[in-house]
């Protein structure tokens, strides 16, 4: 595990000496900060509740954005080699790039934390479903950006992963639609799996164990997946 903090570190300090941090925040700042008072002057409610839901589809985008150059760049540079050979596991090196990815995803939220305030400030919020909201978004962006990894891994092109990455995300944001033209149990099937059907519980205040356990389930898996291309590489 230590590996894996001290990758997570190195890859950290990686994204602010490229531009991503800074473009990937700004915009997801600048479209937050819009959709937080659009919502809010239309609505004239003090929640986040609206935000939360109209992020979902900003995060399908930047999630792929965060993760495209975790592992593709180490592939098109020939590092990634270097990096197998070291004495460091492979579980390791997907697990400290994809933390890396959640701390800054986690850091921009961190960012927005003055939404909140505002609302306190001028309105009575309702605290419960603005932290499971909160909740809710960093669960989603972490299994979000284990797909992104999964992707990265696959191409040594950043531009072909973040492609890559976004189709799967979408993909499996609106897999339940699907169910739609299916009969049960398999429309059952479709629905579960579906990142969305598990995410507006939070928006309500409400911590349901099966979605929780449903995103750490995507994330292990993402993971796990990545770990096993890895491992083929090092076999190459």
């Amino acid at each position: 595990m230590r590996n894996a903090l001290a990758i997570a570190r190195r890859e950290l300090q990686a994204y602010f000496v490229s531009p991503i941090a800074y473009v990937v925040t700004a915009a997801f700042l600048l479209v937050s900060g819009y959709l937080f008072a659009a919502i809010l002057l239309l609505s004239r409610e003090a929640t986040l509740r609206y935000l939360f839901g109209s992020l979902t589809t900003v995060l399908l985008f930047v999630a792929p954005l965060l993760t495209m150059r975790l592992l593709a760049e180490e592939q098109r540079s020939g590092t990634l080699e270097l990096v197998l050979t070291s004495p460091v596991k492979d579980w390791e090196v997907v697990l400290g790039k994809w933390l890396a990815s959640l701390g800054l995803f986690a850091g921009m939220l961190l960012l927005t934390g003055y939404y909140p305030l505002i609302l306190w400030r001028y309105g009575n919020p309702d605290w419960g479903p603005l932290l499971t909201g909160y909740g809710g978004v960093l669960l989603l962006g972490g299994a979000l950006l284990a797909l992104g990894t999964f992707t990265s891994a696959l191409t040594s092109n950043q531009i072909i992963a973040a492609v890559l990455g976004v189709g799967l995300t979408v993909l499996a944001w609106l897999i339940d639609a699907v169910a739609q033209f299916t009969g049960p149990p398999i429309s059952g099937v479709f629905t579960y799996l579906s990142l969305s059907s598990h995410f507006f519980d939070f928006l309500r205040g409400i911590v349901d164990t099966k979605d929780v356990v449903y995103y750490i389930s995507v994330i292990v898996a993402a993971l796990f997946l990545t770990t096993r291309v890895l491992e083929t590489r090092r076999w190459r």
